[in-house]
């Protein structure tokens, strides 16, 4: 994993930020930073404006471990695709696979709000309800460490046994046959005709995009993680920001040879 501001990753910018690019991006962590209190999160106007200049060269699109209804509530603009609980809700033809999801999920919760009321050790694990997946968050448990060890032993009693994807300070829990992130991001690509993509994305849910190996798809972590599958990183959330100014200003003057070559041709 090379750091993306670099002569060789902003060569790798160059070659995909061209016509039929789509762009995806995870929310928490990646567009925004990661909050104590997840319902307060907001795009900054600054983001958002960069999303929408974006929007105007090439299709966006949203994929986030949050659920349908409450992300499309935080972005303020609409995305060309919003794709929601890890890549379970928004790709056409989700539906069908929604009532099987929806009932692992409720059986967990059940046996989840059991387990943790009769066990001592509980405090501060809290459980998110999305419908077709839970994530059960432990941020304000007093030990982290000693809350994630808990909950693995917790689910691991649980039937059936969900997918389990650890995050920071949460543990989302999904069925094992379910779409994630990457099944969503090539399903995108297909639907759109993309001929290149770029994904950033900040979570272990995103390594799920990042170990899709084509040589159209240009893959991007925030911050740096030896063991992760990414192609490059970029420090922190808020260089997304700047990701997203070199998409702008490539897609801007790609578009604009493109229209000058049509003038050309029409007066020749």
């Amino acid at each position: 994993m090379q750091p993306l501001f670099s002569e060789t990753g902003l060569k790798r910018v160059e070659e995909v930020a061209r016509a039929g690019l789509l762009c995806a991006f995870d929310f928490d962590g990646t567009l925004v930073p990661i909050m104590s209190r997840p319902e307060e999160v907001r795009l900054s106007d600054d983001v958002r404006g960069k999303l929408l200049r974006l929007s105007a060269h090439a299709p966006v699109a949203i994929i986030t471990g949050r659920a349908l209804e409450d992300i499309r509530g935080l972005l303020g603009f609409t995305p060309d695709y919003v794709v929601g609980n890890h890549g379970m809700e928004g790709v056409p033809g989700w539906e069908a696979r929604a009532a099987v999801h929806a009932q692992q999920c409720a059986g967990w919760k059940a046996q989840l709000t059991g387990l943790l009321a009769r066990t001592p050790g509980a405090e501060g694990i809290e459980i998110e309800d999305k419908r077709y997946s839970l994530s059960v968050h432990y941020r304000a448990a007093p030990d982290w460490q000693r809350a994630a060890v808990f909950l693995d032993e917790v689910c691991a009693a649980l039937d059936p046994q969900p997918r389990l994807v650890a995050g920071k300070c949460i543990l989302s829990l999904v069925g094992v046959d379910a779409w994630h992130k990457g099944n969503a991001l090539e399903a995108l690509m297909e639907l759109s005709g993309a001929r290149t993509a770029v994904y950033a994305g900040d979570d272990v849910t995103d390594e799920d995009v990042f170990r899709i190996k084509r040589a159209e798809l240009l893959s991007v972590r925030v911050e740096h993680r030896p063991d992760s599958a990414a192609d490059f990183f970029i420090p922190r959330a808020e260089d997304t920001e700047r990701l997203l100014d070199e998409l702008i200003a490539r897609l801007a003057a790609c578009d604009a040879r493109n229209w000058l070559r049509k003038e050309t041709a029409l007066h020749q």
